[in-house]
């Protein structure tokens, strides 16, 4: 089995690092593209021993699991370019935050009669085989290739199949669920500092707070809310510093953020459904390059600035 990414930003990093960090495939039998050959991301992957180039095309017929680790609104463009160099053992399997399995089966079957597509949405803790990744199976991938996807993204983490209207839902909770996490952790170092710790000692304090509290509540069958109460002793300081969270809007701010984070994956879809691109996020290819793409117009572009179809500056996935 070879395994190929299209983009190789901070997701391709991660689950290549993963990936070989886990033993399940080696280094020599993954191939990146990437037209941007000065990423920290490349030169990394390129020190794990990963096969690096700047066509899609190679990487496709290198592949036969081939992820799509590029921005949404990217996808088309991308699956136009490698679409005649599909075959029947390619399994395509979308990262791609709000592109649906249809979308894609729909662009490659102008190539091929039965594309065998799957749609995941992981995390960056697949870096240190701590990630979460759900999947959902197209119409034409069989058994195998699921179990095959789940063998993958298993090695570097916890990993479930679930229907793929889900999916968007997945990726304001867990698939974000790092960043906030981490502004989390920021902010709690914050506290620590204010209070007299060194900077050091509070990030690794604040970290290793939310690791053991992660840990009790997946190897227990209790609810958060009880194992929240058997740290707060009655007119404690824990119980009162939760009134202030609770004042702030602590709860409100993260369900409104898993709901906002969902909804733009939902916006980013019809974005790649128009086949617009952004020229905020498409930096290097020439506008007359881009031009030359179905349906598209320079008023569609809005600007004669230098564009490229990749997202190489992200990798999960900036969900």
């Amino acid at each position: 089995m070879s395994v190929g990414f299209i983009g190789a930003g901070q997701l391709a990093h991660a689950l290549v690092k993963g990936f070989t960090s886990a033993g399940v495939i080696a280094a020599h039998r993954i191939t990146a593209s990437s037209p941007d050959t000065d990423l920290p991301t490349v030169a990394g992957l390129r020190k794990i021993g990963v096969n690096f180039t700047t066509s899609n095309k190679e990487a496709t017929n290198k592949s036969d699991v081939l992820f799509l680790a590029v921005k949404p609104h990217i996808i088309p463009f991308v699956l136009d370019e490698i679409g005649p160099d599909i075959e029947d053992r390619h399994l395509i399997v979308s990262c791609a935050a709000g592109v649906t399995i249809s979308s894609i089966e729909k662009k490659l079957l102008q190539y091929r009669d039965a594309p065998k597509v799957m749609r995941c949405m992981t995390n960056t803790p697949v870096v240190v085989r701590e990630g979460a990744t759900v999947y959902a199976t197209g119409t034409h991938a069989e058994v195998e290739d699921g179990k095959l996807l789940e063998q993958l993204m298993a090695s570097v983490g916890f990993c479930t199949e679930v229907e793929e209207d889900l999916i968007d839902a997945v990726t304001g909770l867990s698939g974000s669920g790092p960043a906030y996490a981490f502004i989390a952790l920021d902010a709690l170092a914050d506290g620590g500092v204010k209070m007299g710790l060194p900077r050091r000692l509070a990030l690794r304090l604040g970290a290793q707070a939310l690791l053991g509290a992660a840990k009790m509540l997946l190897d227990s069958e209790q609810h958060p809310g009880q194992l929240k109460d058997q740290v707060c002793s009655p007119g404690g300081a824990t119980i009162h510093a939760l009134h202030f969270l609770e004042r702030g809007g602590f709860r409100s701010l993260l369900i409104n953020a898993v709901e906002a984070s969902c909804f733009r994956t939902r916006e980013l879809q019809c974005l790649a459904d128009q086949e617009k691109i952004s020229p905020a996020a498409i930096k290097k290819t020439t506008l007359d390059k881009v031009l030359q793409q179905p349906g598209i117009s320079e008023s569609s572009v809005g600007t004669k600035s230098r564009l490229n179809f990749f997202n190489s500056t992200s990798g999960v996935k900036k969900v």
